[in-house]
């Protein structure tokens, strides 16, 4: 089958042969023939000089307009070709987190551009993000059914993307019941829910950071823990399942009914507090109470560069309030999603944080998303998770 040919414009060609998989709207070469394509169409890619360069899904309407899916330009995009990328990163988590517990496809890092899954057991909570795989959507379900027996499908279509790429933002169950999801991790259970709260349903990118606090905190002999923005209870029950006594604070109600529901699968109690994180930090400090460890993984401060200036004020603010309730020897942790703050900026914010609290420390470890949540290397874009673990002199 001929598939229609977009033309770059002249001196466009490097980044995408360096391996950057897409191409911004102002880089294609504007064609009467291009505004006829349906959003989602799959295209050829070639250089002004005519070179094939791949094959992708176009949406003239998006400022990225074309996203690569393989650099064969005659590729056929089937259930075969879904089919071998889903196998190649099921046979990836599966060597670094054995089970079916974990996100199965990241986007660009395993290749197919606009998808998120995430797995859980025989359930699959998926972001379909782009016009491109939302036209592709049987071949790709159908070569899911070929690799697991999902007996729940739930579609998250409620994210910012979908209406950017002109598709709808509704929640679709296409098979099954998501409403209650049992899930593990790291040799714990706990309890969540697919159709609702955020993203997919469970932050598996912080699972590696969850097993490095727990550990962190079993060395204390009667370890205290403040969790900030606990959500669903992860850095809580993996933390109080090595013996601490967590407070765990979140401003979202069905998100600690789904906490304290995990915390009693483990056999754990922790003290919840529906409040704002800032509040409670703020009573906190006046009240000059004390954690061993102190756990802060808010929500992205900074979702767009127009408010990079304010969603910086906020880590450095978060810092110093963290650190004013941190014990001598402690622990603080600041976690940011933003992918706006780099890792240097989120570093220079702490440290002013830091100051603002006249305490001094250490950087021990520099957090990243989990193993499940590769990066690609020619895409910055997809680094965005990262944190630092201190201890506080």
């Amino acid at each position: 089958m001929t598939r229609p040919t977009l033309t770059l414009n002249p001196g466009t060609d490097r980044r995408i042969r360096l391996g950057y998989p897409w191409v911004f709207s102002n880089e294609i070469r504007a064609l009467a023939e291009n505004k006829t394509l349906e959003p989602g169409t799959l295209c050829q890619l070639q250089t002004e000089k005519g070179e094939l360069l791949g094959m992708g899904t176009y949406n003239r309407h998006a400022l990225i307009a074309f996203r690569l899916l393989d650099t064969n330009p005659e590729a056929v995009i089937d259930v075969d070709w879904f089919e071998a990328k889903l196998a190649r990163a099921m046979e990836t988590r599966e060597v670094v987190y054995p089970g079916g517990y974990y996100r199965w496809i990241h986007s660009e890092a395993d290749g197919i551009p606009g998808l998120i899954a995430d797995l859980y057991g025989d359930a699959v909570s998926l972001q379909i993000n782009t016009a491109g795989i939302e036209a592709l959507r049987a071949p790709l379900l159908e070569a899911m059914d070929r690799l697991v027996e999902l007996k729940t499908i739930i579609l998250r279509g409620d994210t910012p993307q979908r209406v950017h790429e002109g598709l709808s933002d509704t929640v679709e169950t296409l098979r099954g019941d998501g409403e209650a999801i049992t899930l593990e991790e790291n040799g714990l259970r706990f309890v969540t829910t697919l159709t609702s709260g955020q993203k997919t349903g469970w932050f598996y990118d912080q699972r590696d950071a969850r097993a490095l606090l727990a550990g962190l905190i079993e060395r204390f002999e009667s370890p205290t823990v403040f969790d900030g923005y606990c959500y669903a209870g992860g850095f809580s029950v993996a933390m109080a399942a090595m013996g601490a006594r967590v407070t765990g604070v979140d401003r979202s109600a069905p998100a600690l009914e789904l906490a304290e529901q995990s915390a009693g699968l483990n056999d754990v109690s922790i003290e919840w507090i529906k409040a704002d994180v800032f509040n409670v930090l703020e009573r906190a400090g006046i009240n000059k109470e004390t954690y061993d460890l102190v756990n802060l993984d808010p929500p992205a401060f900074a979702k767009a560069k127009k408010t990079l200036g304010q969603g910086l004020r906020g880590y450095r603010k978060m810092t110093r309030m963290g650190a004013e309730i941190t014990a001598p020897g402690g622990f603080l942790v600041i976690h940011s999603c933003s992918h706006h703050v780099t890792l240097d900026a989120l570093i220079e914010q702490v440290a002013r944080g830091l100051t603002d609290a006249k305490r001094t420390g250490q950087i021990l470890f520099k957090l990243s998303a989990a193993a499940d949540h590769p990066a690609m290397p020619q895409l910055p874009e997809s680094q965005y998770l990262k944190g630092l673990v201190m201890r506080l002199n």
